[in-house]
């Protein structure tokens, strides 16, 4: 209820009934703007009369406050002028991305972002391949797969990474969403959007100013329980109040029907661009950058598994089940078998790094232990080239923790081999990305060992398989039928992850060897 506010009668103190004309004196009430009330009433009689005949009101557009910490949702209706309804049906929305659960300020760095494919078309396959890029993932790369409800939406997919260790400032993320039919990548779509890794010391009116000028192009500033006002062109005037460095998000271009507001952690949408997919037929089913050749039941003088990688530059360092530094992961392996532990403490997280140079390859120490090359240190950060034989010593002050065998050097690419007890368990293929073999290598860039392995290279996302007497290549997949291919004996099958034997321990006392948890 109001007061009276005839202007005739100034000092009048009886109350307007909702909904009168006059007041309890009988004083008529000039016309003014609707109140709050009248709004209300006229949006429910409108939502009962629309709901009588036309059915539930579209939604319309969400007004998101990020707080730290986050509270539920909550809803608050808002009239808008009517619209008569559209005649002919909406467009589809656009495929997009919608990213969420990001906490720039997160314990220790690791994080986990939820992503959900919005907007996708029905001619897209029921299970979607998911690829993202970037410094913050181990390994820089990461798969999931994307699978279809029965209701026909997508189940969401939770991402984890870690900014441990990394330096304050931008990182991007690349996705990649792929459909695949028949084992080949029939449909592409990308996008790229930006990680903060805010300084230690950075306040959370900062951290979201930054958010707010990656991920928005219009910015509502309040600050410490100031409001901020918008106001749209239909009408609308709204009030909006930011507490504790929030972010007040405003958009007013739904239609008719409430406003929803709600209170959440930081999220986004990332438009899905559609690519052209190359129909060349040696495009790879299964990128991948890192991967593993695993035999069952090794015979004498062969390895359990031998470990794949395609990167520029490949970090040797010790083996950590969480938050690992390195590519190649090292163990101290004794009579007893492999020790994550003991010994294994005594290699640093990033202890050397072997990389491509004009005169081939170079391996630079960048540890705190050492590295002996031929029993001699070569000093630290000072790139020494590799040469066929070469023995590769971790660390300088304590003998026989590591020691591997530069087996073979081709354009390529680098082989090595392990000399000490972890010999039958492992050798590494340390190959270049994008990068073709000489078909029948010199035979001074080979030793017996490495002679006797497959070659093995890394072009169009993948690894593939090269046969040198008929110049065949297959691309190597998990469904591939390994004991066909020159050079690999029976019982070997391709894995998509490095370590598939023993990768993660989620609980204390409890380890999942199973690889398919980094694919679910």
């Amino acid at each position: 209820m109001k007061k009276c506010s005839n202007p005739e009668h100034p000092h009048c103190t009886f109350w307007v009934l909702p909904g009168e004309q006059v007041c309890a004196g009988n004083h008529p009430q000039p016309v003014l703007a609707p109140t709050s009330y009248d709004l209300l009433s006229a949006m429910r009689s409108a939502r009962s009369e629309q709901s009588a005949t036309v059915g539930v009101p579209a939604c319309a557009v969400s007004l998101p406050l990020a707080v730290s910490p986050p509270v539920n949702s909550v809803s608050m209706p808002l009239m808008r002028p009517a619209v008569a309804p559209a005649s002919s049906a909406a467009a589809p929305a656009a495929p997009h991305l919608h990213i969420s659960g990001f906490d720039p300020r997160a314990a220790g760095g690791r994080q986990t972002l939820k992503m959900e494919l919005r907007g996708m078309d029905g001619h897209s396959a029921p299970q979607l391949g998911l690829r993202l890029r970037s410094d913050l993932i181990a390994r820089g790369q990461v798969r999931h797969d994307v699978v279809r409800t029965t209701r026909g939406d997508w189940r969401p997919v939770f991402v984890e990474f870690s900014s441990r260790n990394k330096e304050h400032g931008q990182y991007q993320i690349e996705v990649e969403v792929l459909s695949h039919v028949d084992g080949a990548v029939a449909r592409k779509w990308v996008c790229t959007f930006v990680i903060l890794v805010p300084r230690r010391d950075a306040t959370l009116t900062e951290i979201h100013q930054i958010f707010l000028s990656t991920h928005k192009n219009v910015r509502v500033m309040a600050d410490d329980a100031s409001i901020a006002r918008v106001t749209g062109g239909d009408g609308c005037n709204l009030d909006v109040t930011a507490r504790n460095a929030g972010i007040a998000h405003v958009d007013l271009s739904a239609p008719q029907g409430k406003i929803d507001m709600g209170f959440t952690t930081i999220a986004w949408d990332e438009e899905l661009i559609e690519v052209d997919v190359p129909t060349a037929s040696d495009s790879h089913p299964h990128p991948s950058v890192a991967a593993c050749i695993v035999n069952a039941a090794p015979e004498a003088g062969e390895q359990r598994q031998i470990r794949l990688f395609a990167l520029e530059e490949c970090m040797l360092g010790r083996f950590e089940l969480v938050d690992p530094e390195a590519d190649v992961l090292l163990s101290h392996f004794s009579i007893d078998g492999q020790d994550h532990n003991g010994l294994t403490r005594r290699l640093s997280g990033r202890h050397a790094v072997i990389r491509r140079s004009a005169q081939g390859f170079d391996i630079e120490d960048v540890s705190r232990y050492g590295v002996l090359l031929d029993g001699v240190w070569p000093g630290k950060h000072k790139p020494v080239a590799l040469r066929v034989g070469m023995r590769i010593e971790l660390t300088a002050s304590i003998k026989g923790i590591v020691v591997l065998g530069v087996s073979a050097i081709l354009q390529h690419g680098v082989i090595l081999h392990r000399l000490d007890q972890g010999a039958q368990a492992e050798c590494f293929y340390l190959l270049l990305p994008e990068a073709r073999p000489v078909i029948v290598p010199a035979p001074h860039s080979l030793a017996p060992q490495a002679a006797a392995l497959p070659l093995l290279f890394h072009r169009n996302g993948g690894f593939w398989h090269l046969d040198c007497a008929s110049g065949k290549e297959t691309a190597l997949a998990p469904a591939s039928t390994l004991d066909k291919l020159a050079g690999f004996a029976r019982h070997n099958r391709f894995a998509s992850e490095p370590y598939p034997e023993c990768w993660i321990i989620r609980t204390e006392g409890a380890s999942l060897c199973d690889s398919a948890v980094l694919e679910v």
